[in-house]
């Protein structure tokens, strides 16, 4: 494996783990919403648009300055 091959492996993890710290984020959210864990809905929304921002909004920014970095 090469350096550029095992850079990519590295930085395709670290997006796969944002993606998911992401998930678990809105979930958990959804799950305070529902008042079935704590009696908080504020902070079940607040970690829900976290989470949301975290899944489909960091990767892209990460993945861009990446780019900005490589050329």
């Amino acid at each position: 494996m090469d350096e550029q091959e095992a850079l990519a492996r590295k930085r395709f993890l670290v997006l796969q783990l944002v993606r998911l710290s992401g998930a678990f984020l809105a979930l958990l959210g959804a799950v305070i919403i529902s008042g079935r864990l704590i009696d908080l809905p504020e902070l079940g929304y607040v970690l829900l648009v976290i989470g949301a921002l975290d899944l489909f909004l960091v990767p892209n920014l990460i993945s861009r300055s990446w780019r900005s970095k490589d050329q």
